[in-house]
């Protein structure tokens, strides 16, 4: 062994959320103990710190569920605040106790001579296996020509969005109708301020539906378990607890001014798209067709309901501008709900698209001994959420366990 004992060890996790700290469970689950956990910040902290301090919003994952234990105290699957999926992070942490190092950034990943070279903030690390655990949004995407615009307008991500107050006086653009898009959208429209919404093309699903959370629907049918696209991972419902269900028509009857997908963007104003009535009309054609899946599941299976209330907003988009001029309509603040991108570079070996995302089948590279976890469609719609993660863990977990050389008698 070319290397002393405090500097080599046969596995490094990348990354101590709830991806990292699956794979760690699994890992010991099969015998695997020699390993460690990297975090660069603390337990929790992309929840903790990078999602927007409105007190009633909430996940839209089914319960939380790691390998180990499952979280029973949200049976009617309407969802876990931040604050909560933190506590039972860190609640976690506490009862199965993994390797973990936090305030450990890796700047680079290579391997020669057999082994894998980790540069850190704190030393190098040598080892035979990594797990990169991090996730894949790490850039904030703002669309090109977003630097065209005056200085005097405040434009932000959705990642550094806190609250309405915290913004300028005057009108609010928000471009993006995901989830993000759709959550600020609300906040700021119950807190009086006008807004406008780029309209994308989510589909659109009920929060609650016959009696359940729509996400208890969903899980129980296997939709979650689907290993096509059957379900979109950006499709917008309310996130808010006891609160009626999203529908943006409703919203653009109260006030809030609709447009289609953005096209282009100058100094003056954004122009877009004469697509609006196609999506939102494709967003209802989703939400029909999920009550009917739903539907057909409960009569399948004999299950006591209540009956399906319909109702439908009726609203005219056909006839929706075109374009925004900014000193026109007052605009003083622009918030970009336009997603991320990834940013693997500190790993400078040949595993990736011209795109950036990592090549992998069920988070196995090209490069032996190197596995991704925690992205979306690893193998399942569940891969990026609490449920789906340990049968994603786990199969790398038994990847590097029939990896390792048998003792010599």
């Amino acid at each position: 062994m070319p290397f002393s004992i405090p500097q080599y060890i046969s596995v490094v996790i990348i990354g101590g959320g709830q991806a990292g700290l699956s794979a760690s469970y699994c890992l010991r689950q099969r015998g695997v103990d020699d390993h460690v956990i990297l975090e660069k910040h603390r337990i929790g902290h992309s929840w903790q710190e990078s999602r927007w301090d409105a007190p009633d919003s909430a996940t839209t994952d089914p319960p939380f569920q790691l390998p180990g234990v499952t979280d029973s105290s949200d049976p009617a699957g309407t969802g876990s605040s931040k604050e909560q999926v933190v506590e039972r992070l860190e609640r976690y942490v506490k009862q199965f106790r993994p390797p973990i190092l936090e305030g450990i950034t890796v700047t680079s990943v290579t391997k020669r001579e057999g082994y894998f070279h980790l540069t850190t903030n704190k030393g190098t690390w040598f080892c035979d296996d990594v797990i990169v655990a991090i996730g894949g949004q790490h850039i904030p995407y703002i669309p090109r020509g977003a630097e065209q615009i005056p200085d005097d307008i405040t434009q932000l991500h959705s990642r550094d969005y806190q609250s309405p107050s915290l913004l300028p006086e005057g009108e609010i653009l928000v471009v993006g109708s995901g989830p993000s898009g759709v959550k600020i959208m609300e906040d700021l429209h119950r807190a009086g301020r006008n807004v406008h919404l780029c309209y994308g093309n989510p589909p659109r699903f009920p929060r609650s539906y016959r009696g359940r959370d729509v996400i208890h629907w969903l899980e129980a049918m296997g939709e979650f378990r689907q290993t096509h696209k059957i379900l979109s991972p950006e499709h917008y419902l309310t996130m808010r607890q006891g609160e009626p269900e999203t529908d943006l028509r409703e919203f653009a009857e109260r006030g809030v001014k609709l447009y289609g997908f953005l096209e282009s963007i100058s100094s003056e104003k954004i122009t877009t798209y004469s697509d609006l009535g196609q999506n939102v009309e494709d967003a209802e054609r989703a939400y029909h067709e999920c009550c009917q899946r739903i539907d057909a599941y409960i009569q399948a299976h004999e299950i006591s309901a209540p009956a399906p209330i319909n109702g439908s907003t009726v609203w005219d988009s056909r006839h929706g501008p075109s374009e925004l001029c900014f000193a026109e309509h007052g605009i003083r603040s622009i918030i970009w709900c336009t997603g991320y991108q990834p940013d693997f570079k500190f790993i400078q070996l040949p595993v990736f698209t011209l795109r950036g995302f990592p090549e992998t089948e069920r988070g196995l590279t090209a490069l032996p001994g190197l596995y991704f976890l925690g992205l979306p469609w690893m193998h399942t719609n569940e891969s990026v959420c609490f449920t789906g993660i340990t049968e994603d863990a786990d199969f790398i977990a038994a990847q590097i366990q029939a990896s390792i050389p048998e003792p010599v008698e």
